[in-house]
């Protein structure tokens, strides 16, 4: 049980996706981002499984066959595509089940999330090829993505490895999210 290194491993995390999504321009969204983990149900088991270097639901779903944080977590924050998850009838979801497209300042904060998870629990080996090599090695399990969410995911985070951070979240933010330049504001 480590309560506080959980807490430390928590706001940063918090800290880097919020200061991304403001430079994108999604301001409320880097305010509330993943504030559900500080309720009782998701920090006491993360504080439980903590381990620094890996999310602590894949240790709890390691131990009990099941994470309920995790199950809390995805209920409540838009910027998981499992929050996403419908059903659907039709012949391409064979389990009556298939993820709705996701609104694309979600897809944003998505990227943004797990660019941040990445940084905060590689540490030193972090690269900005780390969060793309990390979403290929699920890509093709992951049927319940819409189509169109996963081809952006992969777009978005191949551009972070290929052109970096900077170029990625001014596209993001101008191009992908539409968003005005106010007048006098350098193009850099």
């Amino acid at each position: 049980m480590d309560p506080i290194g959980h807490l430390k491993t928590i706001t940063r995390h918090h800290n880097l996706v919020q200061q991304y999504c403001f430079r994108a321009g999604l301001y409320t969204q880097g305010l509330l981002h993943d504030l559900s983990k500080l309720s009782p149900t998701e920090f006491f088991v993360g504080a439980k499984y903590y381990q620094g270097t890996r999310s602590p639901n894949n240790a709890e779903r390691e131990a009990t066959g099941v994470s309920k944080a995790w199950l809390h977590h995805k209920g409540r924050n838009r910027h998981h595509f499992e929050y996403w998850i419908d059903y659907a009838f039709d012949a391409e979801h064979p389990y009556g089940l298939g993820g709705a497209k996701m609104p694309k300042r979600y897809v944003a904060e998505m990227i943004f999330d797990r660019v941040s998870a990445s940084r905060v629990y590689m540490g030193e080996a972090y690269t900005d090829r780390s969060p793309l090599e990390y979403f290929l090695k699920s890509r093709d399990k992951c049927w319940f993505i819409h189509d169109e969410t996963k081809r952006d995911m992969e777009f978005l985070l191949r551009m972070w490895a290929d052109m970096g951070e900077e170029y990625t979240i001014r596209y993001i933010r101008y191009v992908y999210l539409g968003k005005k330049r106010r007048k006098g504001v350098s193009r850099r």
